[in-house]
């Protein structure tokens, strides 16, 4: 895998489904950078166990989000890896990076369906610690509200353009979208 690097850290996203190969890619991230990886599901496993509680999945993320971009203030690299589904999303954290004088990298990854079902079964089998039971219906379901990113996301020409409506900046939808404690959305 080759990347250029620039001066000043970077902003890594990781982009994609479960199972096709974001984790892996930000364990490398990680070692070759030496970047701070985020890896939600690490923090709900070592927080939750066997539960993986839908309503705390927001707040661990913003959680980690606040570290990452302190992180790149004090001049390192991150990688943030928990799939950034939406384009809101990666617009947000893209404007974030910016502000804090961030180079961003965006790195989508897929698999063909079948492929990512064996992932996924070889996980759980292999690591159960690491992992939950995925259904195909749950994995239906994701990809079908999932945004994939542009070629102009991919290779940084698309601009970030304004946050979603009834939000005057992206800090204010962040602080929406990934809100720092259980029940806190006030929109």
């Amino acid at each position: 895998m080759s990347i250029l690097r620039g001066d000043g850290p970077t902003l890594f996203l990781t982009v994609g489904l479960p199972g096709v190969g974001k984790t892996t890619y930000a364990r490398w991230v990680e070692a070759e950078w030496g970047a701070l990886r985020l890896t939600k599901d690490e923090w709900v496993k070592a927080l939750y166990g066997d539960d993986n509680p839908e309503v705390v999945s927001d707040v661990i993320e913003g959680r980690l989000i606040r570290i990452g971009l302190r992180v790149l203030e004090l001049g390192a690299s991150v990688v943030i890896d928990f799939g950034l589904w939406s384009r809101a999303e990666r617009d947000a954290l893209r404007q974030a990076a910016a502000e804090v004088g961030a180079a961003v990298e965006v790195r989508y990854f897929e698999v063909p369906v079948d492929e990512q079902r064996r992932r996924l079964d070889r996980r759980l089998a292999e690591r159960p610690q690491d992992t939950w039971p995925i259904s195909d219906a749950e994995l239906a379901s994701w990809a079908a509200r999932f945004d994939v990113p542009t070629a102009g996301e991919l290779d940084g020409s698309d601009p970030v353009g304004d946050p979603p409506d009834g939000f005057a900046t992206w800090g204010d939808w962040i602080a929406y979208r990934w809100p720092p404690a259980v029940g806190n959305h006030s929109t």
